[in-house]
């Protein structure tokens, strides 16, 4: 299960990154100014490489505060040339940005990217001491999301049932919710998407014990709203 799994075929598939088996063939550069984030693509012979469409999207950037506060979901604009743009204010500090494409016939794995902002040069990352939520069951704009999760070790199927009050979620780039997992270390990702077009229920795997973050993207009417729950893998 620790796999890259975009497959088109595969509609409901988890995108894992971190495992250092697979030679990586894409270059990911990424730089902000001015309030322009700028992503730049390159294979090894320097050509731009061919993308596959995954969720409605040929890019999904996740990018986080390296202390896990600050969480985005965006679809850089492609400018061509293997150059994609996002206008976007970010404060000054430290980030992660994990680049989530589907390359066409070349290896690839999603690496965190160091990203600076401003002055501030700190890690920070490794060093977040996060306390796994103990109450799964978060609020916001009137919508209440619950978290139940069958089981949390290590090379099992995870289960994470969302039971949500308040309002029906839209679909939302093909699905019906979106889930993002990152580890207390901010070095690995997991993009889980929904095990059917109707259902609030997500399966996944973890490789390693931990602390972890995850956010639940769902969307009423229109606004998509990210509900943070923290958890601890056996």
């Amino acid at each position: 299960m620790d796999q890259h799994n975009h497959g088109t075929s595969h509609h409901h598939g988890i995108h894992h990154s971190g495992h250092m088996h697979m030679e990586n063939e894409v270059n990911v550069a990424v730089d902000y100014k001015g309030n322009l984030l700028s992503i730049r693509l390159k294979d090894k012979q320097n050509n731009v490489p061919e993308l596959a469409e995954s969720h409605e999207k040929i890019m999904h950037l996740i990018m986080v505060s390296s202390d896990l506060n600050q969480f985005y979901h965006l679809h850089p604009v492609d400018k061509g040339n293997g150059i994609f743009q996002q206008e976007i204010t970010l404060e000054d500090g430290s980030y992660k940005v994990f680049v989530d494409i589907n390359p066409k016939n070349v290896g690839y794995q999603i690496m965190p990217i160091d990203l600076h902002v401003g002055h501030s040069h700190t890690q920070g990352s490794g060093d977040n001491h996060l306390k796994p939520d103990e109450i799964l069951e978060k609020t916001i704009n009137n919508k209440t999301v619950e978290l139940k999760i069958d089981s949390l070790v290590t090379n099992k199927p995870t289960i994470l049932t969302y039971l949500i009050s308040g309002g029906d979620p839209d679909p939302y780039l093909g699905a019906l919710g979106h889930v993002i997992i990152i580890d207390e270390g901010v070095t690995q990702l997991i993009h889980v998407h929904p095990v059917s077009d109707d259902k609030t229920v997500f399966e996944t795997q973890f490789s390693n014990p931990g602390i972890y973050k995850v956010w639940s993207e769902f969307k009423f009417g229109e606004q998509v709203t990210a509900y943070p729950f923290v958890i601890n893998v056996k």
